[in-house]
Parts: structure tokens; sequence; C-alpha cells
């Protein structure tokens, strides 16, 4: 079957490549042709466009280059009429993938676009957020998109209870990842006397870094007798920018390397986000560290408007707090300092959440992602075409 694919960022390229790895294995005759990037290329197909040229954060970016936008998005919906893929399956990115979904959905009331065969199905692979902000995007998932693949468990009760809009939950691969890592590792030692070390996992983007890292330096300067501090350095960004704030600190910086740093972490300071999941499946007792601007009003916001409690994945898969928020109001130097203490060894929280740790594993669940959402693909659309 022919599968057109469409990822518009890092995190996109890497779940699709796996995606496609897994449709590869169990379809002898899949072809590929996509927007995304270096990974999915590796796969094989044809990559008709990078992500780097559609990645645009923000409003004013996105004004800038509104008109290369458009542009890239009339070609993706040309090339898609014209190699007349089985499936169009949208990776996460809902600016884009939701319009392109609009689009193909469209086709469907114009038979001589697609004729002698049908028009393309809409996979949307990466369910968009819709639980955090945008939830209006609801009627246009259920309008213009056929299935959906969700890899985080608490999503199911959002689409099928709250909207009656069936979705198929396929396993989380950051679960995956971070169990086949530690399945593969060889302990060994490197010759090191080391010191037990507190992970620093200050974020992806510099402004999170700028706003994140220093008061997570300051919480720790106390420790450093007793703590290796090791910051995680986040692939996207230069090491030169890290050493305006790490120079003359006790702060240690590696990078492309937070699996191996978590594992032999004994806590973690975190930026939420995919990094929070990623410390629980290590089982690293963590604090979540995320300021804002307009803090007050950022905090008040999140108690009386915001349609999700928590900000970090551990918490909303457990719907409960299992790590400590500290977010907007919270934030501040004595409160990190106060709630790492409390998850160090002998800490008073520390068991607790290593206990809740194991509430979040199994609501997780085992599943491959990539290999059970190609699984249910393959098979969907195998019936559709009898």
């Amino acid at each position: 079957m022919k599968y057109y694919l469409i990822a518009g960022e890092a995190s996109g390229d890497l779940h699709a490549s796996h995606l496609m790895q897994s449709l590869k294995a169990q379809d002898g005759e899949a072809e590929f042709r996509f927007f995304g990037g270096d990974l999915m290329a590796t796969v094989g197909g044809t990559l008709v466009k990078h992500y780097r040229e559609l990645a645009y954060m923000g409003f004013v970016p996105v004004l800038l280059h509104l008109r290369t936008i458009l542009r890239n998005m009339e070609m993706c919906k040309q090339d898609i009429a014209q190699w007349k893929p089985d499936v169009v399956i949208l990776v996460d990115y809902p600016g884009f993938n939701l319009k392109i979904a609009k689009y193909v959905h469209s086709l469907r009331n114009q038979p001589s676009a697609f004729s002698p065969q049908p028009s393309p199905k809409v996979y949307y692979y990466i369910s968009p957020k819709i639980w955090a902000w945008k939830e209006y995007r609801i009627k246009n998932i259920k309008r213009d998109v056929d299935e959906l693949f969700s890899i985080l468990p608490f999503e199911v009760e959002f689409f099928e209870q709250k909207h009656h809009y069936p979705i198929h939950y396929v396993g989380n691969p950051t679960a995956h990842e971070v169990r086949e890592f530690l399945n593969g590792r060889e302990k060994k030692e490197d010759g090191r006397n080391e010191k037990p070390i507190i992970a620093l996992l200050a974020g992806s983007r510099k402004q999170e870094i700028k706003d994140n890292l220093p008061a997570m330096m300051e919480a720790t300067r106390h420790l450093t007798d007793k703590y290796d501090l090791v910051l995680a350095g986040a692939p996207s960004i230069e090491r030169e920018y890290y050493e305006q704030f790490l120079t003359g600190s006790n702060v240690r910086l590696v990078s492309d390397e937070t699996f191996p740093l978590l594992a032999k972490a004994t806590a973690a300071l975190v930026t939420s986000g995919t990094a929070t999941l990623e410390t629980c499946m290590f089982r690293v007792p963590q604090v979540v560290c995320y300021k804002t601007p307009l803090p007050q009003l950022i905090g008040f916001l999140k108690r009386h408007v915001l349609s999700v409690k928590y900000v970090s994945l551990v918490n909303l898969i457990a719907d409960r707090e299992v790590v400590k928020e500290l977010v907007a109001e919270t934030f501040s130097v004595d409160n990190i300092r106060r709630e790492l203490e409390a998850i160090l060894p002998s800490g008073e929280k520390r068991q607790q959440m290593l206990d809740d740790y194991d509430e979040v594993h199994q609501r997780l669940g085992e599943s491959h992602a990539p290999d059970e959402a190609a699984r249910t693909m393959i098979r969907l659309l195998r019936d559709n075409n009898q």
C-alpha cells in the first residue's frame, strides 16, 4: 500500500520513522512519500519537503513566514492528489496537519479526483493535545480524521467518553524506548570515582533553559559537596549557549546522553515535557520546574480556566499529583530546594513517589506503539479495500 506521512518537527520525524519501520515490516509492498526529516528518509521512500522548512514556532515567526507556510501547504495538497496514496498519516503538528486532513476529506466529494480508486483515508498518529488547549478542534477531528491513534492512556477517556469519538490507544513510545535502553544496557564502571548524581533537565528550547536553569543551579548549589550536578544538553542547543550559565559553576554538561544520565541519577529537576515521563520510567524521583511570565496570572488561569489540572505527563497519566509541580507563582529557588531535599535518599517523599511510579508504568502498558499502530492501520486499510 501507499503511505503518505506528514511530520513537521524533530519529534515527529522520530516517531514517524519508527512507524514506517513497523509498516515496512508488516507490509512487504509498502511505499512511502512524506514531509518529514532525516530519520524518515533513512527508512526509505521519497522526502518531498524537510520539516526544517515547516517548523515555525510562535506568532511572529509564523506571521513572517506565512507565505512560505501557505506555499508548502499547497504543495502538500497537490502532491497528495497526484500520488494518490491509500492513506495519509498525520503525525502530531496539528496546525498544519488538521488543514491537510480537511483537504483530503474534501476530496471525497470529488470522486473523479481519485477514480477508479477511493480517496485516501486520514489517520492521525500521536493525537493532537486538544485536552490541553484548543478543545474546539474536536469538531474538525470528528469530521476529517478517520482513525485516531493515541500514545497517552488518559486520552481514551477524553475522546471516547467526553466527545464520543472512538480512538486507538497503541502504547507509549517513550516507555518502550526506556525499557529497551535498560534491557540492552551494559552495567560497567567508567573508572570515575563518582558521587551520586542530581540530573538537571532544563528543557529543549533556549527560552526554557534561560528561564529554568539558573534557578535549578541556585537550588542545588549547597549540594555540590555531596552530589555531582549534571545538566542534560538538548540535541538542538549548541554547547556555547550553555556556557553562559555554567561558567564558574560545579555543574557538568553532557550532550545527547539523557538516557545514560537518568540511568545513573539519584534525583532530578525537570522542566515539564516528555522528559518528566522519561524520568519516571527510569524511576528517578523528580521535581517539575517551569517558570512562566506573569506567574500570578498564569497561576490563576491554571487553577480556574485551563482544562487540565497538571502540566507533567506523569501526573496527567496518574490523574493525581505523583510529582511536585512548581509552576507559575509556586516556582522559586526556595521551593525547588525544599522539594528536592524531600526526594533525596532519606527524604520523606522519596519512597512514596517511587511507589506511585509503578502505577504510571502499569497504566502505560507494555505495547510497542509503532508495531501496534502499524498492525491496526494495515488491518483497517485492508478491510476497507475488500
